[in-house]
């Protein structure tokens, strides 16, 4: 599995590409940041991180991708501009079809520290044990797009057993459902059917013979 991590942000916009399968040593493929100047127009920072990662789709060709989900904070304009490079690099993957996961950062923390609170240091440590690497990933944002594809690469499998488990059961509920919906469907129908009767036949006595004095 090779998953494209993308840690979501207007002036730097973390990328990290890791290949493996859970439960087996994970592999480094890339890292690094697309960044876009603080004093640009909205709509062409938009426009560069939206170029920046089709560059690495186009390079990497990644199975899925996994962005960090986007969650409330006391500065509105960092979640605004947080939540519309998320939103870009949604739109790259779908364009090509490419399934796209999201994370929040306390998931991507414990999947790869063991606690949800770690903190950024932490991260990084983790990322680079994990990943065998010589040094941590600068900036942090790089780091966290790592962890964010390792978290994702952990997470799949249990993730799909949950998905598959939760449509066999909504199909269940529709089979049951629509077959309560026939059954009365089903009983009307025989009731309205005139009931069967055998044909009466007058039994036949065969003709006396009459003697003859």
């Amino acid at each position: 599995m090779r998953v494209l991590g993308v840690d979501p942000g207007l002036t730097r916009c973390g990328v990290g590409v890791v290949e493996g399968v859970a439960g087996r040593p994970l592999t480094m493929r890339g890292v690094g940041v697309v960044r876009t100047p603080a004093d640009a127009e909205l709509g062409l920072r938009l426009v560069a991180i939206e170029q920046g990662i089709e560059q690495w789709l186009d390079e990497y060709q990644p199975e899925f991708v996994a962005v960090e989900r986007v969650f409330s904070q006391h500065n509105v304009s960092t979640v605004m501009g947080t939540a519309q490079a998320s939103a870009v690099a949604m739109l790259c993957a779908a364009r090509r079809g490419i399934p796209v996961a999201l994370h929040t950062p306390s998931e991507v923390k414990a999947a790869v520290t063991g606690q949800g609170r770690a903190d950024k240091a932490q991260v990084g440590a983790m990322v680079t044990r994990l990943l065998r690497l010589d040094a941590p990933p600068k900036p942090a944002d790089a780091a966290d797009a790592l962890a964010l594809a390792i978290c994702h690469i952990w997470r799949a499998p249990a993730q799909n057993r949950l998905q598959q488990a939760v449509e066999q059961n909504r199909l269940q509920q529709a089979a049951a459902l629509h077959a309560s919906k026939q059954a009365p469907k089903q009983a009307a129908t025989q009731a309205s059917k005139p009931a069967p009767h055998s044909a009466s036949h007058p039994a036949s006595h065969p003709a006396s013979k009459g003697r003859t004095a």
